[in-house]
């Protein structure tokens, strides 16, 4: 019988914007995987529900669980959200996991209200046992802000390509293949002709139906998620998610997955949600001209990142028009759709529409029309469920100054 799971928004997870408008913290890429994947291996099963923000209480993606609700079985793991458990790690039958000096999970030693996590400032320490409960020690990053996603990606890819790699094979004999570490290829990956890929810096990994166009570079460590599509140009240190569409110059970059980069431009050292499309021409600046520390806008306020390198960060649902220039440590909200003549500021609001302010509004039967027409053209259906989350984030814009 598998042991429930439940991933744990705490308040600082709750911060994590753009992305916490739209989607719950355990549904983020981090490294190769998404955080709730990264789990659900450790537990060897699925995950029963997330305890997040009330205005996620109808999120719906995919294999994603539901909110959970009522109350939780003793025995149910509660996980913090923003632990990224290493993707080799099992949990055993601790009682309580710590990852670097801090309880990332705790076993329910008794039924407990999912109340008690709504608000988001209840600390898993509080839940643990006081005597007679094992703990272990497990491996993997904590995401203490947003962008932790961009810093720390180098160093989870490596090692989630190791862990990722029993299930692959070297790629073709007809790719190119620099380097001294390993090239990996899931069964159904297809690569054109004049494909290299250098793995000077790290191995690489192409997941099942991902297709790589000719003269396409792509560079090490870099995980190119299942059915992603790479239109040629420069790929370097990125984890490109599921049913993407790459193409240009990317370095240090997530996408979450369902995303469109497919012309030419340059994103660096950023995080793209699900259902972005870049317009042709884009770049993203990622380092600034006194090679200073780059600042970053938060729902708390501009925050020092002691970032060197940082890029941009842009929400789910969020369209950017043709030539856009995004300045170093931007943050485009869910949803807005940018497009004009100026760079836009360091933060677009959420569902914001146009390139400065006073910004526009995206109305919100017109974006659910588009959103609907954007997933479609994939496959996927905008339900009920999803309809009500993406409202419930228009609902909130406001609660989101420039």
């Amino acid at each position: 019988m598998t042991t429930p799971l439940v991933l744990y928004d705490d308040a600082r997870a709750r911060q994590f914007e753009p992305f916490a408008l739209t989607r719950p913290a355990g549904e983020l890429r981090a490294g190769a995987e998404l955080i709730r994947r990264r789990w659900e291996r450790a537990v060897r099963g699925r995950a029963a529900g997330f305890a997040g923000a009330p205005h996620l209480a109808a999120f719906e993606e995919f294999d994603a669980p539901p909110s959970a609700s009522g109350t939780l079985a003793a025995g149910t793991i509660v996980a913090n959200a923003r632990c990224a458990i290493a993707l080799d790690a099992s949990l055993g039958d601790a009682s309580v996991w710590n990852c670097d000096g801090r309880v990332a999970a705790v076993r329910l030693a008794a039924p407990m209200d999912v109340a008690r996590l709504s608000d988001g400032t209840l600390r898993l320490d509080a839940l643990a046992p006081g005597t007679g409960g094992a703990v272990a020690e497990i491996r993997g990053w904590w995401m203490e802000e947003i962008w932790d996603l961009s810093a720390r990606l180098s160093n989870m890819l490596v090692a989630d390509i190791t862990a990722l790699a029993p299930g692959a094979e070297d790629v073709p004999s007809h790719v190119s293949v620099l380097g001294e570490h390993r090239a990996y290829a899931e069964r159904g990956a297809y690569f054109e002709p004049y494909v290299i890929v250098d793995t000077s810096d790290g191995p690489v990994l192409v997941r099942r139906g991902a297709r790589i166009a000719a003269f396409t570079r792509l560079v090490g460590p870099c995980v190119i998620g299942e059915d992603v599509q790479v239109g040629g140009g420069k790929i370097k240190n990125c984890s490109i998610g599921e049913h993407s569409r790459v193409h240009g110059e990317l370095s240090g970059t997530i996408f979450i997955g369902h995303s469109n980069k497919v012309h030419d431009g340059f994103i660096g050292d950023s995080v793209l949600g699900r259902w972005a499309n870049v317009g042709a021409g884009t770049i993203t600046s990622n380092l600034k001209n006194s090679y200073g520390e780059v600042s970053l806008w938060t729902p708390a306020g501009l925050r020092r990142t002691h970032q060197t390198f940082l890029g941009s960060f842009i929400g789910d649902h969020a369209k950017l028009g043709i030539g856009t220039r995004l300045t170093t440590g931007c943050v485009i909200g869910a949803g807005a759709n940018v497009f004009g003549s100026e760079m836009p500021p360091k933060f677009v609001p959420p569902f914001a529409w146009g390139d400065r302010p006073p910004f526009g509004e995206f109305e919100a039967a017109k974006f659910l029309e588009v959103a609907s027409r954007v997933m479609a053209r994939r496959g996927v259906t905008l339900g009920e469920n999803g309809r009500s989350a993406l409202a419930a984030a228009w609902a909130r814009r406001g609660e989101f100054g420039a």
